[in-house]
């Protein structure tokens, strides 16, 4: 690995400690600063949009984001990885264990997520995006527009 890649696995391993340490503190503004204008957070049956993003950390528990260190491929501006999460609820100590899938892309800013997708592990053994019947997950904005005229198909 050349240097010029090493520092940008670090740059994107910062970035990545950036958001779970928002999301920790519950600073949405810190959460919204790792994505690109365009970047999206996949979970629930759901894709939503930055625009959606207060109303989703507002539902989601809070407690520590635990990440480990991510397996990232570098393709010159552009790289992919994955990162394994243990989330801890602060209230009753609960655990949800998954795993992100991500998208970064090198801006003038620095490294930024484009994507990141959710999987969760369950007790079972299955692997999910989460429950889309969650009561506290809000449904993203483009979505809850009118989407077509009665009786109109969509």
């Amino acid at each position: 690995m050349d240097p010029s890649q090493v520092a940008d696995i670090v740059e994107i391993e910062q970035l990545l400690a950036r958001y779970a340490a928002a999301m920790t503190q519950h600073d949405i503004d810190a959460v919204l600063a790792v994505f690109t204008p365009d970047g999206t957070y996949s979970a629930f049956g759901e894709t939503y949009a930055l625009a959606d993003f207060p109303a989703l950390v507002e539902a989601a528990p809070k407690g520590l984001y635990s990440t480990s260190a991510p397996a990232i491929t570098l393709h010159g501006d552009t790289a992919e990885g994955v990162q394994p999460l243990c989330f801890i609820n602060q209230t009753d100590h609960s655990m949800r264990l998954g795993y992100y899938t991500d998208t970064y892309v090198r801006t003038p800013e620095g490294w930024r997520l484009r994507t990141r997708s959710m999987t969760f592990l369950r007790r079972s053994g299955a692997r999910d995006s989460g429950n889309p019947h969650d009561p506290r997950r809000p449904v993203p904005a483009r979505r809850a527009e009118p989407s077509a005229q009665p009786g109109s198909e969509a």
